[in-house]
């Protein structure tokens, strides 16, 4: 096989999952609207989720949890503060670290996040087999971690 073909087949799995997390996010961001909800990116869908587990994380967790830097999450947080998703405080203590809460708001979001990711996992995992679920996941993780 030459150099060629080798760097077009990584290109073409490169240029592949792009387009799949792109119509992942069309997806999400259209259900999302079918609740009357806006302003929510997909982005900021991971951190809810991570808060719907578990309620109370520091911006370092959130972070180190989506795989993001902690001055993205914080931008990404002030959005949902904005719009009145979740509430910023100090820890107690130790007043450098800022927890992140859900509010009501943020609460009432968890059915509709929980409806689009089943959806979401519906499109992805829908005509695989276990066994080819198990790959899937084992191969992107291998994919990821090269990184």
């Amino acid at each position: 096989m030459s150099i060629y073909n080798i760097i077009m087949i990584k290109y073409d799995a490169a240029s592949k999952i792009g387009k799949i997390r792109d119509a992942a996010n069309k997806l999400i961001l259209s259900e999302i609207e079918k609740h009357g909800v806006e302003g929510i990116a997909p982005s900021h869908g991971d951190i809810l989720m991570c808060l719907y587990k578990k309620n109370g994380l520091s911006v370092k967790e959130l972070a180190e949890k989506i795989h993001r830097t902690q001055p993205t999450v914080t931008v990404l947080i002030d959005k949902l503060v904005k719009l009145g998703y979740v509430e910023k405080r100090k820890n107690q203590e130790d007043s450098r670290v800022t927890i992140i809460t859900l509010t009501e708001m943020g609460k009432q979001l968890e059915p509709i996040f929980k409806d689009v990711s089943r959806k979401l996992n519906q499109v992805i995992y829908g005509s695989l087999s276990v066994s080819e679920k198990e790959q899937l996941e084992q191969l992107l993780d291998r994919i990821l971690k090269s990184f």
